[in-house]
């Protein structure tokens, strides 16, 4: 089965996965006290000096003129071609880099991080099975050496060997829990494998340790997007851009959120920075004109749609915004030669598909029109405009959904879709609690814990979570995760790793949070909403009128519904047709909606 892609402003490219990533750690040699007394000490200091002030090209000479002194020993000689290679990488200069280790190999073999760094420059190159190769050397030498596995695990994540790379990364994480680099690569691995709730966790460890990680609020917001929470979307983009403020993606990925939000005044002065900084980025012009058409400003999105298409005449997404604002504006014919030319350039569009609904329902064309949705939605299940053309049909996109028999129990039961679990039970009888299988294997219930007074509104619903193998090659782990359920919120606040062999978790339910520090040692806390104990009834009657929750709402007030893990209605697509609210706020249908199916094949 196709996993369902991930929403426009939902970037996994591997572009974006190198981020954080592609040079973990690159390690200078240090010499020995011995080793420090023969050496040229003035050319090395400079060097030191000149990397510290990012004058690589001045560092490379002075390396070099400490390379020219006859009287080095073989080892001393290693480190400083080592140190000059780090330099090289640093200039993006990777094969003269490679040289240098090389060369550092051949009179220090034994040394680890030769290897390692070795390793990191044939990543650059943009080849990973020989990298790996290289990081297999350095562990062997230094089997505790945290960087080359997640080196290691950067390079199988390329590979798209995403179990094998989530396992070097955990290595990796067990060795030096304070590895930014290392969380931020495991979280980008979850996000490819579908499971935003462990992604979240990775990265919000990362930025804890460095609160200036721009990255990680970026990778942080594509995984909340996933469980559509737009809010904290917009947050962690916001922050991302306060410590990247030069990054024009950020400013994009931002603008296509508020668009989802229905927010198009600063969709628009989003979309004018980026183009400000980027005057011919044509990506940024059409997301421009639906912002643009989302405040009525046809001629405006037009305009802008044609200036994409000039600066990239084969960009199939344009020629899909245009043939839909041709259908706004009842131009038919020009609508679905635009149609033609989109599909002609990408095939496999969900834009030019969803388009293509918009076209057929407005020329009347009803089966026509939802097959073109469906054919959308088999590219990404959570395409909001193609949700919201259903929607309006008074549609809704059916779910298979099979029940795994014996998966269930304390009156929860396992639904399975495609390679993707959820639990469903009467205890929140409108949510679908996502289980994410972090080894092996298929989910089962292991049990239900509705939470004690005062925390009767939560419960805890733990499952097995598949294998991995064990450390040093020995019996394979088991693991078990737990949801978190807002059971009143009908929501998950989150999903922690609950037991990793002999390893588990420790719960504390104190004064109004949960603190939780999981059994991969990942600590983390949630505030619990509507409880009220202790200290956290006094802020609470203190500050009543004014206070905000983490999640961005007033105090008391309703939790919004959540497409993924609630189950809720699909958010506002802010290049919908209708011209009304959103369709949560609108009143619900009198009349029973039919499945897609239903219509298709009148079942």
């Amino acid at each position: 089965m196709v996993r369902p892609a991930k929403r426009s402003y939902i970037r996994t490219s591997r572009a974006l996965a190198r981020v954080g990533m592609l040079l973990a750690c690159l390690v200078p040699a240090v010499a020995s006290p011995s080793q420090a007394q023969e050496a040229p000490q003035a050319p090395l200091r400079d060097a030191a000096i000149a990397l510290q002030r990012g004058q690589i090209d001045q560092a490379v000479q002075f390396y070099t003129d400490a390379l020219a002194d006859k009287g080095l020993s073989n080892d001393k000689r290693a480190v400083v071609f080592n140190d000059r290679g780090v330099a090289q990488m640093r200039r993006q200069q990777f094969k003269l880099a490679i040289e240098d280790f090389n060369r550092a190999v051949q009179l220090s073999p034994e040394y680890a991080p030769l290897y390692n760094n070795r390793g990191n420059a044939l990543l650059a190159l943009g080849v990973p099975r020989e990298a790996i190769k290289d990081f297999d050397r350095a562990i062997v030498l230094a089997p505790s050496y945290s960087a080359a596995y997640a080196n290691r695990a950067s390079a199988q994540f390329r590979l798209n060997v995403l179990e094998r790379a989530q396992a070097d990364y955990s290595r990796a994480i067990e060795l030096s829990p304070q590895s930014v680099s290392a969380l931020n690569g495991r979280g980008l691995v979850h996000v490819a494998a579908d499971r935003p709730h462990a992604a979240i966790r990775d990265f919000t460890r990362a930025v804890s340790l460095d609160t200036r990680f721009a990255a990680g609020y970026r990778n942080r917001a594509n995984a909340k997007a996933v469980i559509d929470r737009i809010d904290d979307v917009i947050e962690d983009l916001s922050r991302a851009i306060a410590f990247d403020p030069k990054s024009v993606e950020n400013y994009q990925l931002r603008a296509e959120a508020y668009l989802t939000s229905g927010n198009a005044a600063s969709a628009l002065k989003d979309f004018n920075k980026a183009i400000e900084m980027t005057p011919r980025n044509a990506a940024a012009y059409v997301g421009r004109a639906l912002a643009y058409a989302k405040a009525e400003a046809n001629e405006e999105a037009l305009a802008d749609v044609a200036k994409a298409i000039e600066l990239d005449p084969k960009l199939s997404r344009a020629y899909a915004v245009r043939s839909w604002l041709y259908k706004q504006t009842q131009q038919l014919d020009l609508a679905l030669k635009d149609l033609e030319r989109a599909l002609k350039l990408e095939p496999v569009s969900v834009d030019a598909h969803w388009a293509q609904g918009e076209i057929e329902e407005a020329r009347q064309r009803l089966d026509a029109a939802v097959q073109a949705y469906t054919k959308a939605l088999t590219i990404n299940a959570r395409h909001k405009p193609t949700l919201e053309a259903l929607g309006r049909l008074g549609l809704v996109a059916a779910r298979e959904e099979i029940e795994m028999p014996g998966a269930g129990g304390d009156g929860w039961k396992v639904l399975q879709s495609g390679d993707q679990y959820a639990a469903a039970g009467n205890a929140v009888p409108n949510l679908r609690v996502p289980l994410e299988m972090l080894g092996a294997g298929a989910p089962k219930i292991i049990k239900w814990e509705r939470q004690k007074a005062p925390y009767a509104g939560f419960g805890v619903l733990t499952f097995s979570s598949g294998k991995v193998d064990g450390a040093s090659g020995g019996a394979p782990d088991e693991l078990e995760s737990a949801a978190i359920v807002d059971i009143a919120g009908a929501d998950v606040l989150g999903l922690i790793l609950a037991k990793s062999g002999a390893k588990s978790a420790t719960w504390v339910w104190d004064d109004g949070k949960l603190s939780i520090t999981s059994a991969d040692g990942l600590s983390e806390d949630y505030a619990l909403r509507g409880v009220r104990t202790g200290a956290s009834a006094a802020a609470t009657a203190a500050d009543k009128h004014g206070t905000q929750r983490r999640d961005g709402r007033a105090e008391g007030a309703p939790r919004p519904a959540a497409s993924n893990s609630g189950g809720g209605t699909p958010g506002w697509a802010p290049w919908a047709q209708s011209s009304g609210p959103p369709p949560s706020k609108q009143a619900s249908r009198p009349q029973k909606q039919k499945s897609i199916f239903e219509l298709l094949f009148g079942n």
